[in-house]
């Protein structure tokens, strides 16, 4: 089994007048996969790796990311659509967000990889997972937890009239931004800065993967906003909260030109589980 979350916004024409108007509505699936155990051999290390370890439930690998146990390093690869490589700012938000919420004694290093344009404008979430088994390079070895995130033109096959997935984690340590859905919603006169937007999604989204909210992540007080939004925070500002388009929505989940932070009971969660 597999588990997923798909965060949306408001449709453009709705964010027009709101300053920004992120709203992290995430849908949760359940899909079966069986995967061959397949082996690997990385060049640089002569280690053995197993694929289907970074092919498991979102949420499994949390405290392997989160501690030194079992991995003392981190190694993310960033994947890009050609033409579709976020902002350098945004990049930097995101390492130093996984510096300040994982114990990685050896470090966290990046790496990145361009891929050709695809021919595609809209994408299901198995057809992503098929450009992950294609190009993905770094899978765990020895004492190294790997990572993948792709960032992809076009749009997930999943958008509707009531909103626009920006990003989508679907494995344990794989997550998809929709990048040419964000670059149509910021940048623009009432539209959030682009770096802001690609960070917020990819550390919402990186939180599920580290098992927010209670999806491999126990959870330390009662704080899951269930049982509508499952796998999310109920607490308004926290950077794992579910919105609704309503008028009691979320008008500025960025303000102030900050990207959204956890919230104390989720850090609370972190730290049981081996994070800082």
């Amino acid at each position: 089994m597999y588990f997923y979350n798909s965060c949306k916004v408001l449709n453009k024409s709705k964010m027009k007048y709101n300053i920004v108007r992120v709203i992290l509505v995430c849908s949760i699936l359940f899909s079966c996969a069986s995967e061959e155990a397949e082996q690997i051999i990385d060049p640089t290390t002569g280690d053995t790796m197993n694929v289907a370890t970074n092919r498991q439930k979102t949420g499994s690998s949390a405290n392997d990311l989160l501690s030194a146990n079992t991995f003392d390093k981190m190694i993310v690869e960033i994947a890009f659509i050609e033409g579709f490589r976020p902002r350098q700012e945004a990049l930097d938000n995101f390492k130093n967000f996984i510096e300040e919420r994982t114990f990685k004694t050896a470090g966290v290093t990046f790496i990145e990889k361009e891929i050709s344009a695809t021919g595609k404008s809209e994408y299901t979430i198995e057809e992503v997972a098929d450009i992950e088994k294609e190009f993905r390079t770094q899978y765990n070895s020895s004492s190294t937890i790997a990572v993948w995130v792709l960032f992809i033109n076009g749009n997930s096959s999943k958008d509707s009239n009531q909103g626009s997935i920006l990003g989508s984690a679907y494995w344990n340590t794989s997550f998809v931004i929709y990048e040419e859905t964000i670059q149509g919603l910021s940048n623009s006169a009432f539209e959030p800065e682009r770096s802001l937007l690609e960070s917020a999604v990819m550390h919402h989204e990186f939180g599920h993967i580290l098992g927010l909210t209670n999806i491999g992540t126990d959870l330390q007080s009662d704080h899951e906003d269930v049982p509508d939004h499952a796998g999310h925070c109920v607490v308004e500002s926290c950077l794992m909260y579910f919105a609704a388009e309503t008028s009691q929505g979320i008008d500025n989940m960025i303000t102030g030109g900050e990207v959204p932070k956890l919230d104390a009971q989720c850090l609370a969660d972190l730290k049981a589980n081996g994070g800082r």
